[in-house]
């Protein structure tokens, strides 16, 4: 391929921004295109957990799931949630969804996939901080899961196909989680920690910092929304926006839960959908965890952000438009306290603050990255669900190498896009 290509990445969140900066310095010229503010609380760049979990192997369909499909229906509040009235619309990506998860084989498969993607991120991650002169918002110190009892660490697939890829851990006693965490309730007899991994204390800002960076690194922004691609044959000369025509040869569709008008503008009709999803926030906490945690009860991560401790979780589909369902956000605010009981009950409301954003999710929890059917000018690089903002870094350079035509750094067969057509 031709060097020095005019690049269009549509979409500022994690991903088109590292697209971005990894495309600089392939020495390609860069226009970035998003209507938001990038790592604005538009994004879901901007309201994810904080989490670098390079272990986040598992997709979230997993053998058996197709049992508690009648409960989700049922409870408009449990940690995965189905609208009613959005179930036909749905039914395609929940059938998929389903099928990925209907063997173990085919989760394993998916966990050594990620495992590629997300291996080192905590470190590629700080990297980039350095470079974008934020190096303090990413933190590589280790995660924490706290369980229950040792039955239900031992009983889950996810750990036994992580350590299948190359995952390590220490696991602690009901002494050793009080001693490292005194505040989290005592129900918690069991834990492990991924050190690993790492956190983010500031996602939005991280996002905005990067952004920032490949600005001042010679990438252009525009803010529009994108509506199509524009070919000539099977050449890119174009990707149309409400705002008019930006010329270009080449470009990335990294739009997060708004890529599938884009790829189906080009014939590739994709199964993305979005996997909404809700944070609580509180200001100036007088307690909690001493390092990031995820409860495996209540299916949410705990992390303490620049802004305050931030407790994120659970799925609800319901599509792009419907309104949110704020009761959500306390049910998170309710396992928090639950979690953490030296928590202030008296809290003011004004300094606990919600948020809703969209996960953009493909049925088998692995994320499309890899060239358009028509044209190889297109590269995709959206839907990494739940694994967006650590799977961002490596993503950004995987790009990168398929603009310049390079060998990419890992198998893409995976991630390809035309595995769903």
């Amino acid at each position: 391929m031709p060097e020095g290509r005019h690049v269009v990445i549509i979409g500022a969140g994690a991903v088109g921004v590292i697209s971005a900066i990894e495309a600089l310095r392939e020495g390609h010229r860069v226009t970035l295109i998003d209507a938001g503010e990038p790592g604005g609380e538009q994004a879901a760049s901007y309201g994810n957990a904080g989490w670098l979990s390079s272990h986040s192997v598992i997709p979230p369909a997993e053998p058996g799931i197709w049992k508690k499909v009648p409960f989700y229906l049922m409870d408009p509040l449990g940690p995965l949630a189905i609208r009613w009235s959005y179930l036909p619309k749905a039914l395609p990506w929940l059938i998929k969804y389903l099928l990925s998860g209907w063997t173990e084989a085919r989760v394993e498969k998916t966990a050594f996939a990620l495992r590629d993607l997300l291996k080192d991120a905590p470190l590629l991650h700080r990297k980039l901080a350095e470079e974008a002169g934020v190096p303090e918002l990413i933190e590589r110190n280790g995660v924490m899961h706290a369980f229950p009892s040792r039955g239900n660490f031992d009983n889950d697939l996810g750990w036994r196909l992580r350590k299948k890829v190359g995952v390590e851990w220490l696991e602690l006693n009901a002494d050793e989680m009080r001693q490292r965490e005194p505040d989290l309730h005592p129900r918690y007899s069991f834990g492990v920690v991924v050190e690993e991994a790492g956190r983010c204390r500031d996602p939005g800002a991280y996002v905005a910092a990067l952004a920032n960076h490949a600005l001042a690194s010679g990438a252009k922004l525009v803010r529009a929304k994108a509506t199509g691609l524009k070919l000539s044959g099977d050449k890119l000369v174009a990707v149309l926006t409400e705002t008019g025509e930006i010329a270009c040869d080449a470009a990335v569709v990294a739009a997060g839960a708004r890529s599938k008008q884009l790829t189906a503008s080009v014939g590739d009709p994709l199964p993305l959908e979005t996997e909404r999803g809700y944070h609580v926030m509180i200001e100036n906490p007088e307690s909690g965890p001493r390092s990031s945690i995820m409860a495996s009860d209540a299916k949410m991560v705990v992390n303490w952000t620049d802004k305050g401790l931030r407790a994120a979780g659970t799925v609800e589909i319901a599509g792009l438009e419907a309104a949110p369902n704020w009761k959500r956000a306390e049910i998170l605010r309710d396992h928090l306290f639950s979690m953490f009981p030296k928590l202030p009950k008296d809290i003011p409301a004004s300094r606990i603050k919600t948020w809703f954003g969209h996960r953009p999710s493909m049925p088998d929890g692995r994320p499309c990255i890899g060239y358009a059917r028509v044209s190889r000018d297109i590269v995709y690089a959206f839907g990494h669900g739940h694994v967006g903002l650590v799977g961002s870094a490596r993503t950004g350079r995987l790009v990168a190498q398929l603009l310049s035509g390079k060998q990419p750094e890992i198998p893409l067969a995976p991630f390809s896009p035309t595995r769903f057509l």
